[in-house]
């Protein structure tokens, strides 16, 4: 895949970034950043840059790590799910082929019926 030179600004710093992604997607992202940065950075002035830097870099870690762990919840709760819908698909199997046996039952018992 193609590599990418994206120059971003975060918090008055030029970064050039080379990547595969998309350079708008890179931009956005660091955008993002910059705009958390600043945000931190006016609730608490006396915070350096690299203090609101770390800041940032947890609240995204946290973020990031509760998104993980619900995915896998939902991964898990689709499997489950796929796994009930497998066992009631082969319980109206068995039940379609008793339906179809008690018919065939019936119809015989009608047949001796008639004959008698």
């Amino acid at each position: 895949m193609e590599k990418n030179r994206v120059n971003i600004k975060i918090c008055g710093s030029s970064y050039t970034i080379i990547t595969e992604d998309d350079p708008d997607y890179v931009e956005e992202l660091g955008e993002f950043i910059d705009d958390e940065m600043k945000k931190i950075g006016q609730e608490s002035p006396s915070l350096s840059t690299t203090q609101c830097a770390v800041l940032v870099a947890l609240d995204r870690a946290d973020a990031c790590k509760k998104a993980t762990a619900s995915a896998d919840n939902l991964r898990a709760q689709i499997k489950d799910y796929l796994e009930d819908s497998a066992r009631a698909r082969m319980e109206v199997d068995v039940a379609r082929r008793e339906i179809e046996r008690l018919n065939r039952e019936i119809s015989n018992l009608r047949n001796r019926l008639a004959g008698k």
